[in-house]
This record gives structure tokens, sequence and C-alpha cells, in this order.
């Protein structure tokens, strides 16, 4: 009799790591020798969660090769029903093991106490399984948000950019300051917190600068930014400022000590939503503000009543006027209109920008917001090249930059290009961001610059030689595992390292 021939499925989630991928291959082989199961590939995600089946690329493969009839299997042995997945609607966990049924290939669960033949009992444990795994995420998930809310409450800072003229200071379990966190830093001691604190003092005055500006001068968002770029001054980032960033550092609570938490949901990785007000967590004076309270709450009435001052009708007939002067609308045309309230106003005020649109009778055939979205990105690519540009040659290092295809040659060594990746939502609600790679100039480094969920920032770097990507493109999400993310970097200060020229005396 033919020997069976086996394939190994095996995952280790990320927030349940009792049995690592090695101990359930042992475990599966195990089962496979005793049950006479040759075993001939292994499947294997590492590290990802079993709520849904995007980031899970070994699982996405074995369905594509069992469907396609790549498989060289009949049998798949997976450690038990969570391993397979702990996906909120149990219905979907059991879809995918039809796909594998349907294409002649058996799931044996090789530590669940039962055997997986299709009878009524193996049915019935199944179903209770997956019940009970998708119950088990719904709890941890609520677990998590309580453990959230309480670190709120008491001051601890829960992920994020702390802001410009902020700064994020780790503390340890008594409260005992570490030292402050740089950009892309993060605490690796469980029992270590994260605080917000006053950042560099120029910085500090900046804030309170724009705030007396907006107040005591009457300058508005726009001329604020245009005033601080004028003086070289750059953000957090090291980008130039602009409406949007300005209006941020006007209306966000932390510059007064306040921790807001909730603003968004995105439980069990399911759609991004926008939380009312009346269910964000808020702990009031939790850390030492930067701005005093008085000065925050008169900005924040006089942009409220900056919105109100508009009737519904003014704001349609405004909206209809720039409607007909620009022949297209979209949020970030609105944002940069001069004495019209903003996008989110118009949200707000409205219910959706959708809905406003549809009360002048205009209906988009497609999201224009794109358009204007390429324009900043096109400005943000041609600033960064020059400021490559201008950080290897303080190196000492040679470079040459071809205009006609903004091919950068350093040294005459290596070749580089830059791309922007922007921003986007899958409509499950997840992050989403393309590099493309120039394949007619196959550059030996190509920079991918990913941009943060606005694309008005940059959110961080991948440096892609061209030795290990051969593709046109990659697609990234938030988190890309071992391989892709060891190119990931918070700066370009490695990419000026590869560049810099070091004298032989200094060598020696």
């Amino acid at each position: 009799m033919e020997q069976l021939k086996g394939a190994l499925y095996v995952r280790m989630s990320t927030e349940h790591q009792k049995y690592s991928t090695s101990n359930q291959k042992d475990a599966l082989h195990e089962y496979a020798s005793t049950h006479g199961i040759e075993i001939v590939c292994t499947y294997a995600d590492d590290g990802k969660s079993g709520l849904n089946i995007e980031g899970r690329h070994s699982l996405q493969s074995l369905l594509s090769d069992v469907e396609n009839g790549l498989n060289q299997f009949s049998e798949l042995l997976v450690l038990d029903v969570s391993r397979w997945g702990r996906f909120p609607d149990s219905d979907e966990s059991a879809h995918y093991e039809y796909l594998l049924k349907h294409s002649g290939v058996s799931i044996h669960y090789c530590a669940e106490g039962f055997v997986n033949d299709g009878s009524i009992g193996s049915t019935i444990y199944k179903s209770v399984k997956r019940a009970m795994a998708a119950e088990y995420s719904k709890e941890l998930s609520k677990k998590v948000y309580i453990g959230q809310k309480r670190l709120i409450e008491l001051g601890f800072r829960q992920g994020g950019l702390p802001g410009f003229g902020l700064r994020r200071m780790l503390i340890d379990e008594v409260g005992n300051s570490k030292g402050v966190l740089a950009h892309g830093e993060r605490k690796s001691i469980q029992t270590d917190r994260v605080i917000l604190v006053p950042g560099d003092p120029a910085e500090v005055a900046i804030v309170n600068q724009i705030y007396k500006d907006f107040i005591d001068h009457n300058l508005n968002e726009r001329t604020i930014a245009k005033k601080l770029n004028a003086r070289g001054v750059l953000t957090d980032l090291g980008s130039e400022w602009n409406r949007g960033t300005v209006h941020q550092i006007l209306t966000n609570e932390k510059y007064i000590g306040n921790n807001l938490f909730n603003k968004t949901s995105f439980k069990l990785k399911m759609k991004r939503v926008k939380n009312d007000p009346e269910l964000w967590v808020r702990a009031e004076g939790v850390f030492e503000g930067i701005v005093d309270p008085d000065l925050f709450y008169k900005v924040k009435q006089v942009i409220i009543e900056r919105s109100k001052k508009f009737t519904d009708d003014e704001m349609l007939d405004q909206l209809k006027t720039l409607f007909k002067k620009r022949g297209y609308l979209a949020g970030i045309i609105i944002d940069e209109s001069e004495s019209m309230p903003s996008s989110s106003t118009y949200s707000h005020r409205f219910g959706s920008l959708i809905r406003a649109y549809e009360l002048i009778g205009y209906k988009p055939e497609r999201d224009y917001s794109y358009i204007e979205i390429n324009k900043i990105l096109r400005r943000r690519h041609a600033d960064i090249i020059q400021v490559v540009i201008q950080e290897i040659e303080q190196l000492g290092a040679e470079i040459q930059h071809f205009k006609d295809n903004d091919l950068l040659l350093i040294n005459n060594e290596f070749s580089l290009s830059i791309v922007i990746a922007r921003h986007h939502y899958t409509k499950a609600g997840k992050s989403r961001w393309k590099i493309r790679f120039d394949t007619s100039l196959n550059p030996s480094i190509t920079v991918g610059v990913r941009m943060c969920t606005d694309n008005t920032s940059i959110l961080d770097y991948y440096l892609l030689p061209h030795c290990e990507f051969n593709s046109s493109l990659i697609r990234l999400s938030q988190d890309n595992g071992v391989f892709l993310d060891a190119y990931r970097f918070d700066t370009l200060n490695y990419l000026y390292y590869l560049s810099e020229r070091i004298s032989i005396l200094e060598v020696a």
C-alpha cells in the first residue's frame, strides 16, 4: 500500500505563544510517524494572529497550492483547531477546511481528542472548539481594552508618536526614569511604561508661539505654517508644516497633559471605526503639559465658533462655489481652501462628506483626493531627493543626479532610486502600501518611503537591494514579518553610512 503524503501547517500567534512552531512540528512529526504519513512539505506562519487570513501568507499559499492542484499531499496535519485559526466567525474556519476537503485534502487535528472523519460527533466537536476559539479572542480583546484603559487613566502612553515639542520617557515599574526613547525605539521589558514629557525647550517655545499667533495675532493655521516654513522649522517628522499639522497641535489635548484613548476602534482586526466622544477614555492632567490649559480651551472655543458661524445653507453654498471653481471636490481641496470650514466640519455637520456632496448635487465618479495627494507626494519626492543629495555631499561622497529619471549614482559604486509608498485603507479598514521598483533602471537600492495614514508625513523607510527583490512591486501591511522588516529603518542614517567616504588614515 502506497504511503500517504502529508504536509504540516504550524502557526505561532502573536497573543499566545504556549507552543512555538518548532514544538508544533515535533508533535506533528510524531503523529505522522505513528499514522504512517510521509511529510513532504511544511507551511509556517510565525508570529501571526489567527483572527483573519490576511497576513498569514503561508496559509494563503497552502490554500492556493491545493486549489490549483500544485500540492503533492493528501493529508494536512495541524496541532489543534485554534492553530488553524481563531476566526471571529467560526464559519470562516469551516470554509477553509471545506476548500481543502473539496480538493481531496483531509485535515488531521493531531492534539484534539477526536478523529476528523466527518462523523456527527467530530462535526459537533469541531463546531464547539471553533466557537470556543472565537470566544477566546473576544474575551482577550476585552481584557486588552480594559488593561489599556487602566494604563491610560494612570497616565501611561499607549503607542503613537509623541508629537512636536513632546518626548516619550521610559520609566520602570516604580516610576523611575530610564531615559528618553528616540524615534522608533520601543520598551523591551514588560513592566516598563512610557509617559510623555516636555521635549526640547526650543520646540516647546515654538508650540506656545503657535498658540499665541492663533489667539493674539489672529493668524490661521495656514499662515502659521507658512511662517514656520519660512524660518526653516521642520515638524517632528522632518517635514514642512501645513494647515493640518498646525491644526493638530492646536487641538490635541496631550499638550495640556491629558491622555486620550479609544478615539478609534480596531477590535479583532475588523473594520476601523471612529468612536463618538462619549466613548473616548480621557485622563486629565496625568503628565506635565507644555501649554496653558486656559489658552488651549480658548483656542478650542475659537475653532468651534469658527465652524458654528456658518449655517447649513451657507456651508453648502461655499461648497457649491468651490465645486464650480475646481470642477471636482475632495477633502484635501476643502482643507486647502481659505475661509472655508474644514472637511471634518462638513463631515460632522452633515454626517459625512458624501452626504454634503449629495446635498449640492455632486456625485463624485472617482476619488479625486488621489489627484491632490499625488501633487503633494510629487513635491515631497523632490524634497527627499534634495535632502539625500545634501546629506551625502556633506559626508564627502560623490553623487550624480540624473534628472530625467531621478536616479542617483553614489561614488560611482551603486545607484539609488527613491519611491514614495502612499498609504491606503482596504475595504476592511487595514493599512496597505505598495512599493514599485523601476525595472527599467534596476537601481542597486530602492528606497521606499512609506507615508503615514494622512499621506502628509513620513512613517519610515525601506532600503531594498535589487539582488533580493526581483519583482516589479511589493505590498506592505502594518507588520511584514522578519524578511521584509529587516530592511525597515526609521531614518536614512544607514543609507548615509553606506555612502560615507572614510580616509585610509582613519581606517588605519
